[in-house]
């Protein structure tokens, strides 16, 4: 039988197979706040048109904003609105009254799509019927009228000429964040407009490649690059708009290259400079994508420089990067050992690295006695790194040697005293048959840890968790007594205790609700609620229910204009 919902679940269905987006989409992007406010501007939309792909329109606020909604699939919902909190890269109300005129339209959409797709046709076959001097005309007054249509014209005629003088030039034009810098800084709301000038410099680039100007692209590519990492550093990037730049830049320089064939050692030289330098933040290069370029003549060459690099500096991270990829990529696994071995880590996480590259080398051996060594060697507070104990630990049950993984677990204890070290050594040695002895040495650690410390505000003594784990209750109460416990775990205790100890559990019980009546709030409310049917429970097997009975008649009188804690009373007949 279909629930009732079902039709609705239909509508929108069908809804969204027209507009590609639904309620809940928009409400995603935009936020509670900004939806609900959106539902307010739906009238204040105008001028709606749609395309493939898009829709814009005018919204009415503060002033007309110019509103575009980007249909890139489904789950791919965008849109730009150059209202302020829309140019900050938010999907802000304007678009939410855009999207909501859609879905009510969502019927005419198609036929609106239709309409556009004719309307591009007929101005198509318009162009095509153009004569050669009215065209010129047609792009005169628009390159009269648009700045940026004038631009990518002039540089797409330069590099048609020849011109590679005119080419650089308009390249460190469009790389140029003068003009965006208002304050000396490309703020946030003018940094897409910023990173979509310096496309159009690499998309220029591009054009030189495919019009058999390869060995040209290459050297403006790599000067793009070098201009665009000394103005990075004055651009607010939140968006990533740069680093798409960057991206699309290497893209060009490869292409460049495949096409070019450059000399193998200079490009393999160029490589290896640009990925040490501070370049490589912005266009990530590798140099393993060269390797059809470089040939093996090249790639010796990037090898022979990336050591030479990383012994002149052994512990720079793009130096031992660049070398560990390399060796990955030959399967030279004692070359990656080598690199990390040259710059250990105090607390062994160096060493498990090592192990691993090991291990999965189909090294065992070599790969344990690295684990051992980063256990030995790992120096400072808090150390081994707990990943390389439980991966020695590990090895060492696989091995069936369990009764070493004792001493590393113990070992463990002792420098951070936790429950989950305390459980992991009782693992361990449990799987070793000798917990008992292990036992009583780790209680006696936490014990002495107790006595010097007071419970806080994150948590009481572990030798209580370690004993409520082992379910040890009579002694996590007295540990409880004699150290002090924290609220958590006097509540743990209380709750294992109840049938034992129903009088003491009582007691922690009644203390820990007091609190509670003086505070609001359904979470509270549910909180005090459990305690008072723990209580009561107490009394039960106290057999003094009418205690109770009192006590929870006078809370009522004290708490009754608690509406929802009376309602959760009655519910529990309280």
């Amino acid at each position: 039988m279909p629930q009732s919902g079902a039709p609705a679940l239909r509508l929108n269905d069908r809804v969204s197979r027209k507009t590609g987006f639904n309620e809940n989409d928009l409400r995603a992007l935009a936020g509670p706040r900004s939806f609900e406010r959106g539902q307010g501007y739906v009238d204040a939309v105008t001028a709606m048109e749609v395309g493939d792909g898009w829709i814009t329109a005018t919204v009415h606020g503060t002033d007309a904003y110019a509103v575009e909604l980007s249909l890139g699939g489904p789950g791919r919902l965008g849109g730009e609105c150059d209202c302020p909190y829309g140019m900050e890269g938010n999907f802000c109300k304007h678009l939410v009254a855009l999207g909501l005129t859609a879905l009510a339209e969502a019927a005419a959409l198609p036929r609106q799509r239709s309409r556009a797709r004719s309307r591009a046709q007929k101005l198509d076959v318009w162009l095509a019927g153009l004569s050669r001097d009215e065209l010129l005309a047609l792009v005169r007054e628009q390159i009269a009228e648009d700045r940026q249509v004038r631009r990518r014209l002039e540089l797409r005629a330069a590099s048609a000429r020849g011109d590679l003088a005119e080419v650089r030039t308009r390249i460190r034009e469009l790389l140029d964040i003068t003009p965006f810098a208002r304050y000396g800084y490309v703020e946030y709301a003018d940094a897409r407009a910023y990173g979509e000038q310096a496309a159009q410099a690499v998309s220029a680039i591009t054009a030189l490649t495919s019009t058999g100007r390869a060995e040209d692209a290459i050297h403006l590519s790599r000067e793009a690059m070098r201009q665009l990492s000394e103005v990075q550093d004055g651009i607010d990037d939140s968006d990533g708009q740069l680093s798409e730049v960057g991206a699309a830049l290497a893209e060009a320089h490869l292409d460049a290259c495949r096409t070019a064939r450059p000399d193998p050692d200079e490009t393999g030289r160029w490589l290896v400079r640009h990925v040490l330098s501070d370049l490589d933040d912005l266009t990530g290069i590798d140099p393993l994508d060269y390797a059809d370029v470089l040939g093996e003549q090249g790639m010796v060459t990037v090898r022979q420089l990336a050591v030479e690099a990383w012994r002149g500096n052994r512990t720079g991270w793009a130096e031992k990067y660049l070398l560990e990829r390399l060796a990955k990529a030959g399967n030279d696994v004692d070359t990656v050992v080598a690199v990390h071995a040259a710059d250990l880590a105090h607390d062994g996480s160096t060493h498990l690295v090592v192990a691993r590259e090991l291990d999965t080398a189909g090294r065992p051996d070599e790969s344990l006695r690295w684990a051992e060594r980063g256990i030995e060697e790992a120096s400072g507070p808090g150390t081994p790194d707990i990943a390389l104990v439980d991966y020695l630990c590990d090895r060492y049950t696989r091995a069936d040697r369990l009764s070493d993984a004792v001493a590393p677990r113990r070992d463990t204890l002792a420098a951070r005293r936790s429950l989950a070290t305390y459980q992991q050594l009782r693992t361990a040695a449990q799987a070793a048959g000798c917990w008992q002895a292990e036992r009583e040495r780790a209680l006696a650690l936490l014990r002495a840890d107790a006595q010097q410390r007071q419970p806080s505000w994150y948590g009481g003594p572990a030798l209580i968790d370690a004993l409520l784990d082992d379910e040890d209750i009579a002694a996590a109460w007295q540990a409880a007594a004699e150290t002090g416990a924290h609220d958590r775990q006097w509540l743990a205790l209380a709750d294992q205790a109840r049938a034992s100890r129903p009088s003491d559990a009582l007691r922690v019980y009644l203390r820990l609700a007091e609190p509670l009546t003086k505070q609001t709030g359904n979470t509270v409310y549910e909180q005090l609620t459990s305690l008072l049917l723990n209580i009561r429970d107490c009394h039960r097997r106290l057999g003094t229910e009418d205690e109770f009975q009192s006590y929870v008649a006078a809370l009522r009188a004290t708490q009754r204009r608690k509406r929802n804690l009376m309602r959760l009373l009655d519910r529990h007949g309280m």
